[in-house]
């Protein structure tokens, strides 16, 4: 039998293949709606307004550092135990457990960098009714009322945030089946046994049946729920990955949004769905602050959004303003996870950089990637042999186009087996990696968390050996159907399982490997074939907790594990390069993401962007998108409109599936080689810029793309943009993404503010709708006024080939005309940064003088690029330019002036980009 599943093995995997790759669509039977989830169902049948709980406050507890007190329900009697913490920068955390549960329930461990530091409680009133609580800063205040128990976050006279207004909290408690109690007692003697034998049971508590998988439900019902209402709030943000728009929509009339890791491949556009990722993290925003709810909790969630404005007709709310209406706007949100306890954070803001900040904190910062992973990736399902890969090379070369990555995805391996080389393909992989690292460039292979179950196949051997694969619900190693046929999963929720995964990465390990080879980490939900909605078992074991617990935390694990993997075989010295297509809170501290298996459609190109800025607004800026679509084969014209695209997100790489046509850049003929190429060459360009973004989201936390409303955050008609967006504050893209496009409208913000056509120098008022013509070679991007940005012009084979070229500096004057910005510069790939190791300039622009002045006297490094060329946008013509260096010597500089553009061109300052500098223009 073994030897007949063996065979049969690579040709369901080739069935598999097939049947995957020849969806026209996602296949929607596949995956529950909320009716086809028994604990969704359950929370969504509650009624407002008949909450059970209440505070008891006579067991109130208040030290320095947390309030305590008891819940109690009053239809059954059970208890729970409420804690609340007034954290360090404006932050309140909420727990709900059970008092006394017959064992303890999963708290999410691992997501947050620390225990978060507290601030000091202070009692400010109590009476039979409530207590009220001071939160420091500005009148904040919290109250508890008592009955029913609901939580109301103050400023002021006004309500900030309240929790339970609509009584929707929930919290079943465990229990032991009817049908299997013994006479033991629960330690609670306050339970009413009555009540609690009268609660209704019903399907799908103890046992739940989706298409032909039965998940067994030891523990039985242990859902969780908790309403947030928000006043003055009519957008809110957030709470990726979906398909979906920038803002979210209310919920009331379909399905609400889940979050549950899936592999969803050729995903529908505009619909709630899950799918590969999940961050219970909501941003709430409205003209006067910005306020963030972090829900703390890995298992499989549901979030419901509702809206007192959002029926409202343009007419209604007009009415509403002349009749003088007093309803003010709210947004109602109902979380509701299948297991866990409550755990959620309460960002205060005020701003929105304030909340990344504040979640920076709890989550981590993104990774620093190395500077090459901000450049251009090359990759297809899959590049064949050793031969095709130095072609592909090869290629880049003669049609000049710069490139720092090939990627090789799972048929490069040993049939499908990880950590190995298909030694006919790929005989000698130090060789290839070689000749690639005299290019200065590099390569990315897949290693997949499905290990094939072959006892001739050593990881297999060392991890069953070990005892470190997930279990199933009998204790026996959990196996699946995925690329290599029967697999086995790893429990990375392990610690000494990551480590040992760590370890394979190791020179001497994975053979054939070299410093410049990096890491992709698909399939990691993780994805099964022949498991429910495609993914694990819920009642599968990670050690005593089921995977239902831990579903979403999966992927975070497997990114954690290879990129603590790739820093260990440098002895700590190099940073990673990892890709994961699963993620969770706290995964920007490991690497990049993507959004998943997309198609070579408009709307798909379009859905890049709001996706991109959703989950970069809660911490992970290392976002990108499959240039091109990965199903399907885009027109000429999609496919140049993708690159122009994706050279302005942050990562940028082409993707393409086995059965597609090849679509590498110079195979659509000239003039389109000749677009793909100029994009690909702006985004070179830049890399100065967007390394020093990376460099500011690692040290604040706040996003790299961002929506427009988070740098105008009291313009309303930034509120629902995302269509285009900001690279920092100083770039702004509008992209075209309609077929055959003659024109885009872009809004340009910030009615005090010019912005400058990057391409064109034309300078344009803030606060407008500005109608922009396009052909073919068009990528609307305007520099804002006011800003400094540095670029590298000579643009070569690969970023690493650039690293001592010199720089050329755009000065976009704003109204005043002044203008600021940084250049920031280290060796763009170890960790010497941390050292200290650094160049961090500040560049200023003020009474016609441009000086480079030192943001970090304590750090040193040195460079040999200089100053090349300074363009000064909306400037004027200068009699002369005298250029004053540190050492006190003085030179004029040649300068061109084109009146007919405003743009002062100063040639050859000549200067270290290391030093001080000022240019007098008189």
């Amino acid at each position: 039998m073994a030897a007949f599943a063996e065979r049969m093995a690579p040709i369901l995997a080739l069935w598999l293949a097939v049947f995957l790759s020849g969806a026209l669509a996602v296949e929607r039977a596949n995956f529950k709606t909320c009716d086809q989830s028994a604990f969704c169902k359950r929370q969504r049948a509650l009624n407002p307004g008949e909450s059970p709980y209440r505070a008891l406050l006579e067991t109130m507890e208040l030290t320095n550092t947390r309030l305590t007190l008891q819940l109690k329900n009053d239809k059954n009697k059970v208890r729970l135990l409420l804690e609340l913490y007034r954290l360090q920068g404006n932050i309140t955390r909420v727990k709900i457990n059970e008092l006394k549960p017959l064992k303890p329930r999963y708290e999410v461990p691992d997501v947050l960098i620390r225990e978060p530091p507290t601030e000091p409680l202070s009692l400010l009133s109590q009476d039979k009714n409530g207590v009220v609580l001071s939160l420091g800063a500005e009148s904040q205040r919290v109250i508890v009322s008592a009955q029913p128990f609901r939580l109301d976050i103050m400023e002021g006279r006004d309500v900030l945030l309240s929790l339970n207004s609509r009584g929707l909290l929930a919290f079943e408690h465990l229990r032991l089946r009817k049908d299997t109690q013994t006479d033991q007692e629960p330690e609670d003697a306050e339970l009413d046994d009555e009540a609690i034998s009268n609660e209704k049971v019903e399907d799908g508590m103890w046992e739940e049946t989706f298409k032909s998988f039965t998940d067994t439900k030891p523990n039985g019902p242990t859902a969780i729920g908790l309403d947030f209402s928000l006043p003055g709030v009519e957008h809110v943000y957030g709470i990726p990955e979906h398909a979906d728009n920038l803002r979210l929509k209310t919920t009331d009339n379909g399905d609400p949004y889940r979050l549950y890791n899936l592999d969803v491949f050729q995903y529908e556009l505009d619909n709630p769905m899950a799918l590969y990722g999940s961050v219970p993290v909501m941003l709430a925003h409205n003209i006067q602050r910005t306020t963030g709810i972090f829900w703390l909790n890995a298992a499989e969630t549901w979030v419901d959004i509702s809206s007192n404005t959002a029926g409202k007709t343009v007419f209604g709310k007009m009415l509403d303003y002349v009749q003088g209406s007093s309803e003010t706007p709210q947004t109602d949100v109902h979380w509701f996870s299948e297991s866990g306890i409550i755990d959620v954070f309460i960002m205060l803001g005020p701003t929105p950089k304030d909340v990344f900040s504040q979640y920076a904190s709890l989550t981590g910062t993104q990774a620093f990637p190395p500077l090459a992973a901000l450049a251009y990736h090359q990759c297809r399902w899959n590049y064949n042999d050793q031969e095709d890969v130095a072609l592909v090379d090869a290629g880049f070369d003669e049609h000049d186009i710069p490139y720092d990555f090939i990627w090789l995805d799972i048929e490069h391996t040993d049939g499908k087996r990880y950590f190995t080389w298909d030694t006919n393909k790929f005989p000698t992989p130090k060789e290839m990696l070689q000749r690639l690292m005299d290019k200065k460039r590099k390569m990315v292979t897949i290693v997949d968390p499905h290990i094939k179950v072959d006892s001739s196949y050593k990881i297999h051997n060392e991890i069953k050996s070990l005892g470190f694969y997930t279990k199933n619900k009998d204790g026996a190693d959990y196996e699946g159907w995925c690329w290599p046929g029967s697999a086995g999963y790893p429990d990375f929720s392990r610690e000494d399982m990551r480590a040992w995964w760590a370890s394979m990465f190791a020179y001497d390990q994975y053979e054939g490997t070299m410093e410049n080879l990096y890491t992709w980490n698909d399939m990691n939900e993780p994805s099964i074939f022949n498991g429910p909605e495609i993914t694990m078992h819920k009642d599968s074991k990670h050690g005593e907790w089921e995977h239902r617990d831990l579903h979403n935390l999966y992927g975070f694990y497997v990114q954690r594990a290879t990129a603590e993997g790739l820093i260990q075989r440098s002895g700590g010295v190099e940073r990673p390069f990892v890709l994961s297509r699963a993620f969770f809170a706290g995964s920007q501290r490991y690497g990049a993401v993507w959004t998943g298996d997309n198609a070579a459609e408009w709307g798909h190109l379009k859905m890049t962007i709001p996706m991109c800025l959703s989950i970069g607004l809660v911490g992970i800026s290392f976002c990108g998108a499959d240039v091109g679509g990965f199903f399907k084969s885009p027109s000429s014209e999609l496919l140049v409109r993708w690159y122009q695209t994706g050279a302005y997100q942050p990562f940028f790489r082409a993707h393409a599936h086995l059965d597609t046509p090849r679509r590498e850049p110079w195979l659509f003929g000239p003039e389109n080689t000749a677009l793909i190429r100029e994009a690909v060459r702006q985004r070179y360009s830049l890399l100065p810029y967007w390394y020093q973004q990376f460099y500011h989201t690692y040290l604040t936390g706040h996003p790299v793309m961002r929506p427009l409303w988070v740098e105008y955050p009291q313009d309303p008609a930034t509120y629902a943009l995302d269509d285009e967006f900001l690279i920092g504050r100083d770039l702004l893209v509008h992209p075209v993404t309609e077929e055959g496009a003659t024109g885009v409208t872009a809004y340009l913000p910030g009615k005090e503010e010019v912005w400058f056509d990057v391409h064109t120098f034309q300078k344009h008022n803030g606060g407008q709708n500005l109608y922009i013509p396009v052909t073919m070679s068009s990528i609307p991007v305007f520099q804002r006024g006011g800003s400094i940005i540095p670029r590298k012009l000579r643009v070569r084979r690969s970023s690493s080939c650039m690293e001592q070229d010199p720089y050329t500096v755009y000065v976009a004057l704003g109204r005043q005309r002044a203008a600021e910005g940084e250049l920031y510069i280290d060796d763009g790939h170890t960790f010497s940064f941390e050292k200290k190791e650094f160049i961090h300039r500040r560049l200023s622009f003020a009474n016609n003088n441009l000086s480079s002045v030192n943001l970090a006297p304590e750090a040193h490094f040195s460079t040999s690029s200089i100053i090349e060329r300074i363009i000064i946008l909306g400037g004027s013509k200068p009699t002369k330019a005298t250029l004053k260096t540190a050492d006190g010597q003085k030179s004029q500089l040649e300068f061109d002036f084109n009146a007919s553009t405003s743009v002062l061109t100063l040639r050859k300052p000549g200067v270290n980009a290391g030093t001080d500098w000022t240019v007098v223009l008189q």
